[in-house]
């Protein structure tokens, strides 16, 4: 490994490290969040879907940008305006500018999260791109472990501020590599951006997001709460009709013809909904109805991200060598198997035997399928699209985890008890079932005929969104 590609790698995992020590040190930090801001559940909800609401509308685009105007600058206009908005979360006097903060937060790390796995692809050949990846993975992979541990002893000794302050260290470092880099010089025109698409998402999520959060207070007879609703699905519907017609889509649609894609993302969607609410909901009962500290909640889903770092590459390769349909089928069934087990969870709590059982069999289904499922997706796309596909893919598991938490208030109330985490953990489990059910009948085992194989240490790469951000 040459000079310049060693110090790609290091930009890649630290850019990386970002993203992803955000997205795992949030979730223990929601409850002293809310009760310093005030605000309850609603505004834990908004500190997760403000992020990913920006994120998931923007990443699109983002990887468009990055196509036309360069990966390392792209990249480094992410770094520093997410860099500017933690350092605006961290000072945030109040709920609202927090939430306007991690919206700023989530469109930068839209800029992140394509750019810096395409660094690497594009640097380095076949051959020692698979081991690179590799590195990749197992670097960022030490984000999800180190951020519950890292964010419940921030919280406890000092304050939840310093969890999004603590962004700035990586961020340095990385500025300060990436200066080293530049992108190639290009040739022939650029390719149009579909920025009309982009903001019909953006709009059309805003309001169906911002309905379904503030419904339980206001009701849904309320024009606060219909109007926003029926616009954002409006907008929504019309991005699907511009993306048919427009010569240059940021979300081409002929691509869900291919079965294992079109089948792929629907699995994937109820896949991350059910993940997105068992992660929101696990760290933040066990603090306030358990009265679990911010640190004690984050050592108890550290199993959950244990059992997928340990065993995600594992499977992968088992299903290059034998097709993701089984692992597809089997690996969210086990998962929700997982939540029905934390229905034994009772007043008063016994983790050791009512939650860690559960938390272990979760874990355990995500190993079996987020490799396959992201090797089933890109596997079935040619390799001019795989950029595009990944994308997709990617869009499809934020929003799904957006509208997810966006619903949280539906099942549980304006009170987080035993009752409602119970719900809660069945509506992730019945999720769970659904991906599995259509993997099992929809999926095939026979790769698209022009698609490039993938290799396990790729499909292990995809870890990064077991923890929604």
């Amino acid at each position: 490994m040459g000079g310049r590609e060693r110090t790609v790698l290091w930009v890649a995992i630290l850019a990386s490290f970002v993203a992803f020590l955000d997205g795992s040190i949030v979730n223990v930090a929601l409850p002293a969040i809310a009760r310093d801001l005030g605000g309850g559940l609603t505004t834990q909800q908004w500190v997760l879907d403000g992020y990913l609401l920006t994120l998931g509308s923007l990443i699109l685009l983002a990887g468009s940008l990055s196509d036309v105007f360069g990966r390392v600058r792209i990249l480094r206009i992410g770094l520093i305006f997410f860099g500017v908005a933690s350092l605006l979360c961290a000072a945030a006097p109040s709920g609202t500018v927090l939430v306007i903060a991690r919206l700023l937060q989530g469109a930068a790390a839209a800029l992140l999260v394509p750019s810096s796995l395409s660094l690497i692809t594009a640097t380095f050949d076949e051959g020692p791109r698979a081991r690179a990846i590799g590195q990749w993975t197992a670097w960022t992979g030490t984000a999800f472990v180190a951020g519950p541990l890292l964010g419940g002893l921030l919280v406890d000794t000092v304050s939840w501020r310093l969890v999004f302050a603590i962004n700035i260290l990586p961020i340095a470092a990385t500025l300060l590599l990436l200066s080293r880099l530049r992108d190639p010089g290009r040739s022939g025109s650029r390719t149009p951006l579909d920025i009309p698409g982009a903001l019909l998402a953006a709009f059309g999520l805003a309001g169906t997001v911002f309905a379904l959060i503030i419904q339980g207070g206001w009701g849904w007879d309320s024009p606060v709460v219909y109007l926003p609703f029926t616009v954002g699905l409006l907008l929504l519907a019309l991005l699907i009709r511009r993306e048919r017609s427009t010569p240059h889509p940021m979300m081409p649609l002929h691509l869900f013809r291919e079965r294992n894609f079109g089948i792929g993302n629907l699995s994937t969607a109820a896949f991350y909904a059910g993940i997105s609410l068992g992660t929101f909901i696990i760290p933040v009962f066990l603090q306030e109805a358990a009265g679990f500290t911010a640190f004690a909640a984050g050592m108890a889903t550290i199993p959950l991200t244990l059992m997928s770092l340990a065993f995600s590459a594992l499977f992968g390769t088992l299903s290059g060598k034998y097709g993701p349909r089984l692992f597809m089928s089997a690996g969210p069934v086990l998962a929700g198997a997982g939540f029905l087990l934390m229905l034994a969870a009772a007043d008063p709590l016994d983790y050791w035997w009512q939650i860690l059982p559960g938390v272990v069999v979760f874990g355990l289904g995500l190993a079996v399928t987020v490799a396959p499922l992201t090797a089933a997706v890109l596997g079935a796309v040619t390799p001019a699209q795989s950029g595009i596909g990944s994308a997709i893919n990617n869009a499809v598991s934020r929003v799904a985890g957006l509208l997810a938490i966006a619903s949280l208030g539906l099942v549980t109330g304006q009170v987080l008890d035993h009752g409602a985490f119970h719900r809660v953990v069945l509506l992730a489990a019945l999720l769970m079932f659904v991906s599995g059910i259509v993997s099992a009948l929809g999926i095939s085992n026979t790769r698209h005929a022009a698609a490039p194989p993938i290799p396990p240490e790729a499909t292990a790469a995809c870890h990064d969104r077991v923890i929604p951000d």
